[in-house]
């Protein structure tokens, strides 16, 4: 065989991987969002301003609510983040919750830190769950250790259970706003005058934004993908009149959206990963943190941790047409270094630049 016929087989080959490549990081695209009548209203409320073929409201998501007491609020932050707190309690305390309050008001994914961010006109990043008796409810962590201090599983609890454990039951400290110890137990129920936040529902939630800002809903659960969850959530969803658009780490939920829901505004959420093949689940995550599981859902916007938005996956999407999504910007600094490689940001820890 010839070095001629070697080396075009070479190029054949790469030219070849290129393509099957661009075609599985490949999003839905303005045209496919167009035809799908796609709009991060899809009730067909107006939402705000939009970036041209953006169907995102041009502002920045608080991560988990506007917080006093929860993620990001670190030692290595502080340098910022006492005036987000204290941004955090004076929107909530203007939107009526925590007045007089010392201790924490506004914990993370609170209805006092949604009203919070609403009454800065910031939009929201929020993460849905299941309980044990099917109630959609809004938290982060599928155990409530870090958020309440009570070492149980969202999905082993009932809404009532969840009903009698405050989040964040230690005094807030600008910067260091933690719980500081875990118990099994499950807190006996708190009279009337005592001021507590609790893991809401989807409802009370979207009853308490009620279309001021736009929202990121993203559906939260592990490797094995949960059909109920997706179709519990978009049926409440379905009855929403304000802006939102989903997202997930999980393809299929992605891809459960494009086949039932095409209307909607739907993001892969995705972090860089080392190259790892030594097991099934080693090379799903690599290949997720590549976004090459694009082509299950055809996401219309990437979220991706923003320290990789140099990186190839992050820069090839969006060279494919995708919107790219920030998360989670936690300082000043870090927005500057990263606002070249995204067009919408995820924020928490400090007050952003416009």
């Amino acid at each position: 065989m010839s070095f001629g016929k070697n080396v075009r087989r070479l190029i054949f080959a790469g030219a070849a991987a290129a393509g099957l490549g661009a075609w599985a990081l490949a999003p839905r695209g303005p045209r496919g969002r167009s035809n799908a009548g796609v709009s991060a209203t899809p009730n067909g409320i107006p939402g705000q301003e939009i970036y041209e073929d953006s169907p995102i409201p041009n502002v920045h998501f608080a991560h988990r609510g506007l917080h006093d007491a929860g993620s990001g609020l670190t030692a290595g932050y502080l340098a910022e983040s006492v005036d987000y707190v204290t941004l955090a309690r004076e929107m909530a305390q203007k939107a009526g919750y925590g007045v007089g309050v010392p201790g924490v008001i506004a914990p993370e994914n609170s209805l006092a830190s949604f009203a919070a961010a609403c009454e800065a006109g910031f939009g929201i990043e929020l993460d849905l769950q299941l309980t044990k008796d099917g109630h959609v409810v809004v938290v982060h962590d599928d155990n409530l250790a870090r958020v309440a201090g009570v070492n149980r599983n969202i999905a082993d609890l009932t809404y009532a259970q969840l009903c009698r454990i405050p989040l964040f039951p230690r005094p807030a400290k600008a910067g260091d706003a933690r719980v500081e110890t875990v118990s099994e137990d499950i807190p006996e129920a708190q009279s009337g005058d005592e001021y507590a936040q609790y893991v809401p529902l989807l409802t009370e939630v979207l009853a308490v934004v009620d279309g001021r800002v736009p929202l990121i809903v993203e559906y939260k659960m592990g490797e094995d993908f949960d059909e109920e969850l997706m179709t519990r959530g978009d049926a409440i969803l379905r009855g929403y009149q304000g802006p939102y658009v989903i997202e997930s780490f999980h393809p299929m939920a992605v891809n459960w959206y494009r086949n039932h829901r095409p209307e909607v505004c739907r993001g892969q959420l995705a972090e860089a990963e080392s190259f790892a093949c030594g097991n099934v689940r080693e090379v799903k995550r690599t290949l997720a943190g590549s976004l090459l599981f694009n082509w299950l859902g055809r996401p219309d916007f990437v979220a991706f941790d923003w320290h990789g938005g140099d990186g190839f996956p992050v820069r090839s999407a969006r060279s494919l047409g995708a919107i790219t999504v920030s998360w989670t910007v936690r300082s000043s600094a870090e927005q500057e270094a990263s606002d070249p490689y995204f067009d919408y940001m995820i924020f928490e820890s400090f007050v952003p630049l416009a």
